[in-house]
């Protein structure tokens, strides 16, 4: 399980393809395709391309809220989020082997998604992030301090990802809070040098 995770992002004059490069060349190796509210048979062509340069650097590819296109084009993973298909479903389309992520914002979600069989949990979001309609309450250092000690007196252990408007300047801080990664996109598509970004974060996350 990569510490770092990139999500794909798609603004004007960037493709979400375009992204992916951008940090496959800054030095990611797990990706997610995070394509919302657009046609399957869209979001399939993409998701094609987007394994190919995942393939091209011995990435790893994650296929967010698309369990047959993850399936179909062999992805390495599949990330589900709160309002999604349950995890138990996915897991019936896309077989045992294939990881699986899903999202949450409380101790009950975290909980639901071990008792689902998730492989880790999203959990953010951290700050405010324009990236995604719709935000569950933001959780920030404190919020993540307090589920990650929650889990720890109930005794379960998963691998807990921040996710949610993360800078670089953040990730010190959140890892001392006990997550265990970070989920980023603008910090990296949008650096002058998202290859230096990218070694720094790592030598933080080590």
């Amino acid at each position: 399980m990569d510490k770092l995770q990139f999500i794909s992002n798609q603004k004007k004059g960037l493709t979400h393809p375009d992204s992916i490069k951008i940090a496959l060349d800054a030095g990611c190796r797990w990706i997610q395709l995070r394509i919302k509210d657009q046609p399957y048979e869209s979001v399939l062509k993409t998701a094609i391309e987007a394994n190919n340069l995942c393939e091209n650097y011995q990435a790893k590819l994650i296929i967010n809220d698309f369990p047959f296109i993850a399936k179909e084009i062999g992805a390495y993973g599949l990330h589900l989020g709160l309002n999604d298909m349950p995890i138990s479903s996915a897991r019936e389309i896309v077989g045992t082997k294939m990881v699986i992520g899903g999202t949450a914002n409380t101790l009950e979600n975290i909980l639901d998604r071990i008792k689902e069989g998730a492989d880790y949990v999203g959990l953010g979001p951290f700050r405010f992030t324009s990236t995604k309609p719709n935000l569950s309450p933001i959780l920030g250092l404190e919020g993540y301090s307090n589920l990650t000690k929650s889990l720890k007196n109930l005794k379960h252990t998963i691998p807990l990802i921040a996710i949610g408007g993360i800078t670089q300047e953040d990730i010190p801080e959140i890892i001392e809070t006990g997550m265990y990664g970070i989920a980023i996109s603008g910090s990296i598509i949008n650096a002058a040098n998202p290859g230096n970004v990218v070694h720094k974060i790592n030598k933080i996350l080590c």
